[in-house]
């Protein structure tokens, strides 16, 4: 009889030691052709804009949203047909770790191929907080693991003129081959970037350009993106791309960190860029956008959940430094279906699905996760904030402020549970915080409030014609981004305009109808009344006026319908990520 290990315990440690380099073969393979599909997708946004084919851009979106939990689908099923009893014996998914960290060292996407592996661990353990052994909490690399010996970008010198400069950078795009304006804006272009050097307090002469080889496309636009230096300066580029009925024009330039931000909103939709190498592309992107996070890069061109993995990094350093600073309840008015809460000294908020609804809220909470699931595959249109759904967080309790704790014992005790001073939150949104709409109007002068009322018009009409009816257009749900944008964050009543039936209030009897507490008219459903909207504006006399000065159409029935018939025909507008002040021919400005 052998001394030490005994022959059946040898056996099975060569059997594990097997099945840790088996599975994570398996699920770097996985990765891979999870990569390559998403690649294949992507790829395809150069002849959709080519051809104008704008529901294929959309459908692309949506497959490559739900490429990701289909192929997770699929390596969890093999996983546990290949581990079947060892599925969750930790000490050999340490092993497979180490073995899928080695694996990806010569990959140029090591960075989400760690989270690859992160989804599928927590997949099969359903992880409250984080466990290193099993998950990449921070990442093995410090610094890429390889060297990339592709540029990026290509650099333009200064020239004779920065009129020559701009066409030979231009010509470098074969998109813009074929391009209909292209001479005739370059001496507009040039001023555009001249003028916001002088306002910089620069001279007007560029030292050179550096612009991304790839095109970035998303809906009916595309965009060049790189930046600029003069002097002691650098500034953003963008210049945004359309193809009309005549052929692909320059229909805009962007030139300041304000507007590029706005173009890479977390309230629009991820971007399809070619990309072998994401790192490389997010770090560009932060020289010119230092203000976004790193998460909100990854997320906008279409990493999203390697963007997760980013943004709980970021809140886990947060925490571990939070002081006197604790979570409380957001401002603004309580929803009936969300308890929102926030740290002071962060700006993104987290939003639980309460225990049970007041009236007249009838949803559930499958519908209200079901809403947040539309509004992620959708077009957001620059008006739907971003959410990213995380499960079973984990944060220690004294990070929370008493009142808080209560009102989630109170009224979120099937998602908060309390274990061993840690609060373990189940499930929850984490969105970018704005200010609600109500609040910033009651601290605002005038003029800004008008334009912010003005904006907020355009915003249920932006919604409107992307196929979205946001179900209550009340003040508390709306608010107002840093940009002074208003957007939309309270999902639980959302539907697509289609399937809402836009009726004109049936004429009355007469007094006794009208003062009665029911309605004397059958209502479905999916009945929306229009000229009911004007009651639940909330907005003091010289706001409404203003709001019906502009948007007095939203009170019918016609321009809602005309919405609907024109989605249904297939007429997508083009939602612009960029101001009118940012567009290069006069004649093409919008009303």
């Amino acid at each position: 009889m052998p001394t030490g290990i005994n022959a059946p315990d040898r056996v099975s440690v060569m059997t594990t030691a097997k099945m840790d380099g088996q599975a994570a073969d398996l699920i770097y393979d996985a990765f891979n052709a999870y990569r390559a599909l998403f690649k294949e997708i992507t790829r395809r946004a150069q002849d959709r804009f080519k051809d104008r084919d704008w529901q294929g851009i959309r459908q692309d979106s949506a497959e490559r949203l739900d490429l990701y939990r289909e192929v997770i689908d699929n390596v969890e099923q093999r996983i546990r047909d290949l581990l079947k009893k060892h599925i969750q014996d930790k000490k050999l998914w340490s092993g497979m770790k180490s073995v899928y960290s080695n694996l990806i060292m010569g990959n140029d996407d090591w960075e989400i191929a760690e989270t690859f592996f992160n989804s599928v661990s927590r997949r099969i353990f359903t992880t409250v907080g984080v466990d290193p052994k099993i998950e990449f909490v921070n990442t093995d690399f410090d610094t890429p693991p390889n060297e990339n010996d592709l540029s990026l970008f290509n650099t333009y010198k200064k020239r004779t003129s920065n009129i020559d400069l701009i066409q030979q950078m231009l010509a470098d795009y074969p998109l813009l081959a074929d391009g209909q304006n292209i001479p005739s804006v370059v001496g507009r272009i040039a001023d555009r970037i001249e003028t916001n050097l002088q306002e910089q307090g620069n001279e007007p002469v560029i030292d050179r350009i550096e612009m991304l080889k790839e095109v970035f496309y998303r809906g009916m636009g595309a965009y060049l993106i790189g930046r600029i230096y003069a002097g002691s300066k650098r500034t953003p580029l963008a210049i945004a791309l359309l193809n009309l009925s005549d052929g692909i024009v320059i229909d805009a330039v962007l030139t300041a960190e304000d507007e590029m931000s706005i173009l890479f909103s977390f309230t629009r939709a991820y971007f399809h860029v070619e990309v072998d190498r994401p790192y490389d592309l997010v770090q560009f992107l932060k020289t010119i956008l230092p203000n976004k996070r790193i998460a909100e890069l990854y997320i906008s061109i279409g990493f999203n959940k390697h963007g997760k993995t980013e943004l709980y990094r970021e809140l886990l350093g947060h925490l571990s430094a939070c002081g006197e600073d604790r979570f409380n309840i957001s401002p603004g008015k309580p929803g009936m279906v969300m308890i929102v809460f926030n740290m002071p000294t962060d700006d993104v908020v987290f939003k639980l699905i309460r225990d049970r609804f007041d009236t007249p809220k009838k949803t559930t909470r499958q519908e209200v996760m079901q809403k947040y699931d539309l509004v992620f595959r959708h077009d957001r249109a620059g008006r739907l904030v971003d959410a990213q759904a995380f499960e079973y967080l984990e944060f220690d309790e004294c990070c929370f402020s008493e009142e808080l704790l209560e009102k989630l014992a109170q009224e979120a005790a099937s998602t908060v549970e309390v274990q061993n001073d840690h609060i373990v939150v189940s499930h929850a949104y984490v969105e970018r915080r704005v200010t609600p709409l109500d609040v910033f109007l009651a601290h605002s002068d005038e003029a800004e409030a008008q334009r912010v009322v003005i904006d907020w018009g355009y915003s249920i009409k932006n919604l409107a014609v992307s196929n979205i009816f946001p179900g209550d257009i009340l003040l508390k749900n709306f608010g107002v981004t840093r940009h002074g944008r208003v957007v939309f964050y309270d999902y639980d009543e959302i539907c697509p305009l289609t399937s809402c039936n836009i009726r004109k209030l049936p004429e009355s009897a007469g007094y006794d109808d009208e003062m009665a507490s029911e309605p004397w008219f059958y209502v479905d459903e999916n009945d929306v009344f229009p000229e009911e909207f004007r009651n639940f504006l909330g907005l003091p006399a010289t706001l409404e006026k203003t709001f019906l000065q502009y948007h007095a159409d939203l009170f019918g029935t016609d321009f809602w319908q005309q919405a609907q018939q024109a989605i249904q025909a297939g007429n997508l507008p083009h939602i612009y990520p960029y101001a009118d002040s940012c567009r290069i021919d006069e004649k093409e400005k919008r009303s």
